[in-house]
């Protein structure tokens, strides 16, 4: 029972930190997706030991560092909505450049600015991880 406690405890969490669609498409992987929803999700993300906001910093942090372009754009939006502010995003990935370097910082920033326009237009994305969330060049799989 204790499994199935965690699995609904990632759906929970998941679901509130992307939205339905993205834990809809986290549960479509099969057993993969249990395992990220039971383990990220329930077990990493449900911790009482950072907020949101500071999960979501150190992710964004790891996904720069790691130049894992196809789920940064999923992040940035999911730590706008835990209350980071775009300035602090750009502090985040400035950070960052000085031990990763400023390639991935560029293709980060570039991506920002892609998600702070989709902010400004009427018909943006409304759920984080939609196909539009790809940057122009950017890596089209979800498996990084």
């Amino acid at each position: 029972m204790a499994d199935e406690d965690r699995y609904e405890r990632g759906r929970r969490r998941l679901a509130e930190i992307h939205g339905e669609r993205s834990l809809a498409t986290i549960e479509s992987l099969g057993d993969l997706g249990r395992f990220i929803v039971e383990f990220a999700y329930g077990e990493v993300y449900s911790r009482p030991g950072l907020s949101l906001r500071d999960r979501q910093i150190a992710t964004v942090a790891v996904l720069v560092a790691l130049g894992r372009s196809s789920q940064l754009p999923v992040h940035l939006r999911s730590s706008l909505k835990a209350g980071l502010t775009p300035d602090e995003l750009r502090e985040v990935i400035l950070q960052t450049a000085t031990l990763a370097g400023f390639p991935p910082a560029m293709n980060a920033m570039a991506t920002l600015k892609t998600i702070l326009g989709e902010r400004e237009r009427p018909s943006g994305p409304s759920e984080v991880g939609t196909r539009e969330s790809v940057p122009p060049g950017g890596d089209e799989s979800a498996t990084d």
